[in-house]
């Protein structure tokens, strides 16, 4: 199948360009770069330097045709979208809008969507969260990742656009950058390479931190791969079912670093405390069963085992 990617330069694009070109795909990239980097795509898709809002992208949808659009490109800071909601609602929703349109328009078979199972339930009285549970949104990011699954609904409903809603936990591993609360093994790794300290957000009542569930890159793409052809019309929580709090991560890397580099520096071991940013939740953690008896999905990379393959990637190790 021919598959555009939007965000296929950035940290869970790429990984997924990849496995769709491993399985045989022909790919198609569109980033703009703004968090991506153009050395992350694979050097067997096609690349285009484009911004998901630009007429540009609609004709390229038009002219090439893709059978799939699976769309990873995203404003995914949740501070930077209470600091600026116009911002975010313009690339989340316009920049959707854009692509449905011209997936319409141009026969494309499905659309796969990445919204956040980590954002939109807010702090929902279900813990663990199943799909079951309505999403009670907390922030701008979370309000245009709910939107956007409504309107995806309203393209199948009138246009008979098929799509496929992935609800992603907290993803960590190969290609991710230090930058925001979904890169925090990005941001605790890279303190720890450069020696310095890291900050813990915490809430007063517990300064542990917040729990999230946190979800190998790896088993991601299968995800992917899967809802090309399964999921259709429907939506699904993406993690493993088990909530990490942030200093129980910070740990197991410490303890990753300990094993694969003695070397690390003992103060580093310990965190600076800071209070929560506006828009963060105190727990999030999903329940994944409908994954698996839908898609056939199960994650089956261990935190450990996730960590290890991450640092082997961001020190270059064999």
């Amino acid at each position: 199948m021919k598959v555009l990617v939007t965000g296929g330069a950035g940290f869970i694009g790429s990984n997924v360009v990849d496995g769709l070109i491993t399985a045989g795909h022909q790919v198609l990239v569109v980033d703009n770069l703004y968090t991506g980097k153009r050395s992350n795509v694979n050097p067997e898709a096609q690349f285009f330097e484009l911004d998901i809002r630009a007429p540009q992208t609609a004709e390229l949808i038009k002219r090439e045709r893709p059978d799939i659009i699976d769309h990873h490109a995203a404003q995914m800071s949740v501070p930077d979208s209470v600091s600026d909601p116009l911002f975010d609602a313009d690339v989340n929703i316009k920049g959707l809008l854009n692509l449905l349109e011209a997936a319409r328009k141009s026969g494309t078979g499905k659309f796969i969507f990445i919204s956040s199972g980590g954002a939109i339930y807010g702090e929902a009285s279900e813990y663990p969260t199943s799909e079951g549970y309505q999403p009670q949104p907390l922030s701008p990011y979370a309000v245009s990742k709910f939107s956007s699954e409504h309107y995806l609904e309203y393209y199948r409903h009138q246009y008979g656009l098929d799509y496929t809603t992935l609800r992603y936990a907290n993803i960590y591993g190969p290609h991710q950058i230090p930058h925001g609360e979904a890169g925090v093994v990005a941001i605790f790794m890279d303190n720890l390479l450069k020696e310095r300290q890291s900050t813990l957000n915490h809430f007063l009542e517990d300064e542990k931190g917040m729990v999230r569930d946190y979800c190998y890159v790896g088993d991601v793409v299968k995800a992917n791969l899967l809802a090309l052809e399964k999921g259709a019309g429907d939506f699904f929580n993406i993690g493993t079912g088990v909530g990490t709090k942030t200093s129980e991560l910070y740990n197991a890397i410490v303890k990753t670093f300990k094993e694969m580099m003695p070397e690390l520096p003992e103060k580093l071991a310990t965190l600076r405390k800071q209070v929560a940013r506006p828009g963060d939740l105190t727990k999030s953690c999903l329940i994944i069963e409908k994954a698996h008896r839908v898609l056939g999905w199960v994650p089956e990379t261990t935190l450990q085992k996730g960590l290890q393959e991450t640092l082997k990637w961001r020190v270059n190790m064999p």
